[in-house]
């Protein structure tokens, strides 16, 4: 190919993503402001559907609301006033998971709630010295697996079958590199599809993975990704729409121009980098727009569910004090970016369907995000 037609054709490319940017940005999503009935910090937040939604955060904080968010009630965990909720699963109106750390050993602890925040109890403490526990997923009510830092090379990863018990799969894991973790993210350093599969994404070590298990988690493989990784960069968050098709984002929180997003078609094996996200930080927390909830669930059509199968909304953070929480989605899995303006200060963003997803952040901000 000659110059002159190289030339050509990067400037068609060029055009080409501006125009579909400026398109795209009449498509801006509806934001709404909701009153989460606290101003702790919330860090998490988990829709069961488009009505029942949990979120955590804080000195023990959660919040639910049974209305789509009309509403919200906030609590406390008994116990847990001095930890902070880095994750929360919701399952119905009535069940959840939270997910603390602290400080200690054991603070890094799993509460369930069968009764809608009226009694927690803790299912799990960890014993284990110098463990980290991140996040957790579940691909059903009783069935979850909770990811930690490497500790001397090993992950001491834990899974329960029963919704009550947890087990060790630490043996069942890759080996760690020296100094690989996860940035908890927001929980979502680790997602499920299906009834089997999961991924985690690591970071801090000079390769940033991702672990694969297709058998919920008795067989493990690692993947490098193209992020860059170092003590503080690497892969943050990670989501599948599919067994085949996921994206992976991070970057380096020290660096504002350190975002970086890459997507897979293989079920993790590989990945390509994406466009590069229009906002500061490291993309600390990544979802699809269509959500947890079955098409059938929701009342439009499987159409207008399809519209969405690729849209992806981001949040970014940097150090020291996770204080940016900008916002930007994309139609088309990063190809194509647009900024969600005047949005900052949020650290977590999930769905239900394309019309009823959540941000959550810092002073119990809550702001519902529909397409």
């Amino acid at each position: 190919m000659s110059k002159r037609l190289l030339l050509f054709v990067l400037l068609i490319a060029a055009a080409t993503g501006v125009y579909a940017q400026e398109a795209w940005k009449g498509h801006q999503p509806t934001l709404v402001p909701q009153q989460s009935g606290t101003t702790q910090l919330l860090i998490a937040v988990s829709p069961v559907n488009s009505r029942v939604v949990w979120a955590a955060g804080a000195s023990g904080t959660y919040v639910v609301t049974t209305d789509g968010g009309s509403t919200w009630k906030s609590g406390v965990v008994p116990g847990a006033e001095g930890l902070q909720f880095r994750d929360v699963q919701g399952v119905s109106d009535r069940v959840a998971y939270l997910m603390s750390i602290g400080n200690d050993t054991g603070d890094f602890r799993i509460y369930k709630t069968e009764d809608a925040g009226a009694h927690w109890t803790i299912q799990f403490t960890n014993k284990t010295a110098n463990a980290f526990y991140d996040c957790f997923a579940f691909w059903g009510p009783d069935r979850g697996i909770a990811h930690s830092d490497s500790v001397n090379g090993v992950f001491p990863d834990i899974r329960t079958s029963d919704g009550s018990t947890w087990q060790s799969i630490a043996r069942s894991m890759p080996p760690a590199l020296p100094g690989e973790a996860s940035f908890s993210s927001s929980g979502t350093c680790i997602t499920t599809e299906g009834w089997q599969n999961a991924w985690i994404a690591t970071g801090g070590s000079s390769i940033a993975r991702i672990l694969a298990t297709r058998d919920g988690g008795y067989t493990w493989n690692a993947y490098d990704t193209p992020l860059v990784s170092n003590a503080n960069a690497g892969g943050f968050s990670v989501a599948f729409r599919d067994p085949w098709h996921g994206i992976v984002g991070g970057g380096d929180l020290t660096t504002d121009s350190a975002a970086q997003a890459a997507t897979s078609d293989n079920g993790g094996q590989r990945w390509t980098l994406t466009t590069k996200p229009p906002i500061p930080g490291a993309i600390f927390c990544l979802a699809y727009v269509r959500g947890v909830e079955h098409r059938d669930d929701w009342r439009h059509r499987d159409d207008f569910g399809r519209e969405h199968d690729r849209s992806v909304v981001i949040t970014t953070e940097t150090q020291p004090n996770f204080t940016s929480g900008a916002a930007a989605w994309s139609p088309d899995e990063g190809q194509t970016w647009i900024k969600l303006p005047d949005v900052s200060g949020y650290w977590a963003v999930a769905f239900a369907n394309p019309e009823a997803g959540w941000f959550v952040g810092n002073n119990g901000q809550i702001l519902k995000i529909s397409f």
